[in-house]
């Protein structure tokens, strides 16, 4: 693969110090190809053509028209789906058939339903006291930063750039630096699609240094970020001494809860769903399993032969539907997890070592689950972002909401059960940004997604959204005759 540069004003650049990263594929091991590495010129050199875009004739055009070029993006992408799902899965390891057939559709899909609302940004007129006219104007918030990571690198880049271009912003967008291969490809589609010089830029850059500038810049007006919540409280230290807006979608420690009148077999599909797509590499992943004591045994011992059952793969192979980890460190961190649920005592009743898919390489962990874990455990209370379950038991559905919001996080929570009374009132009792009743790790553009808690703030998709990447100016007339 030939060297990828940056994407500045619609050109494309190698780094001002030429400056390189390269690229692994987790599932081989290999160096895939090498990106530009950024630097403060680069950064410097983005944030003005941002600017300028602003001022010139992305700011220029009517809501409806930038709405179409938005909708174009989308249009190009899926044209595209089979190539970007490919680098997707190249970088990120993750199988083919989630690229392709599940994250790229519902990245084109972003773009399709923000494009629509361009038009439908509005202000409002407002009664006040005396003779005035007053109204509101909803205004851009000016050049928004884009930083994503790296397990749904192109997917969580839809979610910021979308709404960002629909509500009138400019965009820099900072992929993460194990896998910039798809921003890239929104790059080109980018500029096919027409998009004006300056209104979309790729920065491809290490975290700790190029995250950092980004933070600090001044030109900056906003910081949308998905990532761990670590980064996150440093994103809001670094943010204040220019008072960035800032939105973070962070970690997540999520409850899955299984009550004992639960369809059994639904709720062992939904368990599996909730911690092994995505290879566990997932905010939400339903990590920690919550189950009725009365029926915990049966429950764990038939999800763990299902279990045994998933085998790791080739990602590229369209029948394989378990990849490999994103990364060497990554893999490393999960399988230090798995040995302190070893130590804590915890029983384990599938996987808990590396895997091997026969060709003697790749970040590959067998999906793992442990059974007999307490609250207390390090596998029960901190994420650990890889296919690991820990089922806890549970006495009343007092001690399963006590268990479940026992927690810094609050992103999501999953709820099984026959009686829809239950549902609800358990739903309103956890302290999560999204509640799943009877299914898990379902989502739609149209419906908000975000955390409580440590597990960050503001809400990615929906017309929610469009509050985050814009601002009210209030209008007085005076009509006193």
């Amino acid at each position: 693969m030939e060297e990828k540069q940056l994407l500045i004003d619609n050109e494309w650049r190698r780094a001002a110090s030429g400056a390189t990263m390269e690229i692994v594929n987790p599932a081989t091991e290999e160096i895939i190809g090498t990106v530009a590495s950024a630097g403060p010129d680069d950064l410097n050199a983005a944030v003005a053509a941002a600017r300028a875009a602003l001022d010139g004739p992305w700011g220029r055009l009517s809501a409806r028209e930038r709405g179409r070029l938005v909708r174009k993006l989308g249009e190009r992408l899926l044209e595209r789906a089979d190539e970007v799902a490919r680098l997707e899965t190249l970088h990120n390891g993750k199988p083919i058939s989630e690229s392709r057939h599940i994250e790229i559709p519902a990245a084109a899909e972003c773009f399709e339903y923000f494009g629509g609302w361009s038009d439908k940004v509005m202000g409002e007129t407002i009664p006040v006291k005396g003779n005035y006219l007053t109204y509101t104007l909803r205004e851009p918030l000016g050049v928004v930063a884009a930083i994503v990571p790296w397990n749904f690198p192109l997917l969580l880049a839809a979610w910021k750039v979308a709404p960002a271009l629909a509500c009138g912003n400019t965009v820099i967008l900072k992929p993460a630096s194990q896998t910039p291969l798809t921003a890239i490809a929104l790059g080109e589609i980018a500029i096919e699609a027409g998009l004006p010089p300056g209104v979309l830029n790729v920065l491809t850059g290490p975290g700790s240094k190029l995250g950092q500038a980004i933070v600090e810049h001044p030109g900056i007006d906003k910081i949308a970020f998905t990532g761990d919540t670590n980064t996150g409280k440093g994103i809001m230290r670094g943010a204040a001494d220019t008072l960035k807006k800032i939105t973070l979608e962070l970690g997540g420690k999520s409850p899955n809860i299984v009550l004992a009148d639960a369809d059994m077999e639904a709720a062992i599909r939904g368990a599996t769903i909730g911690i092994f797509y995505g290879k566990g590499e997932v905010c939400a992943a339903g990590s920690r399993l919550l189950v009725d004591k009365s029926i915990k045994n049966e429950f764990v011992d038939k999800l763990a032969a299902r279990t045994k059952k998933m085998v790791p793969g080739d990602p590229m192979d369209p029948k394989t539907r378990f990849g490999a980890v994103s990364s060497k460190k990554q893999m490393e961190t999960v399988l230090r997890y798995i040995e302190s649920g070893r130590a804590e005592g915890a029983t384990l009743v599938a996987g808990g070592a590396r895997a091997d898919i026969g060709t003697g390489k790749g970040y590959f962990v067998q999906p793992t689950v442990f059974a007999d874990v307490r609250p207390e455990m390090t596998i029960s209370r901190e994420e650990i972002f890889g296919p690991v379950l820990a089922a806890i038991e549970f006495g009343d559905i007092d001690e399963a909401v006590a268990v479940a919001n026992a927690s810094p996080y609050g992103l999501a929570a999953g709820i099984w059960t026959r009686d829809i009374k239950k549902a609800h009132h358990l739903a309103r009792r956890l302290q999560a940004g999204t509640v799943w009743i009877n299914t898990y790790n379902v989502y739609d553009t149209a419906a908000p997604f975000g955390g409580y808690k440590q597990s960050g703030f503001g809400r990615e998709m929906s017309a929610h959204a469009l509050e985050h990447y814009t601002q009210i100016k209030s209008v007085w007339v005076d009509l006193n005759l």
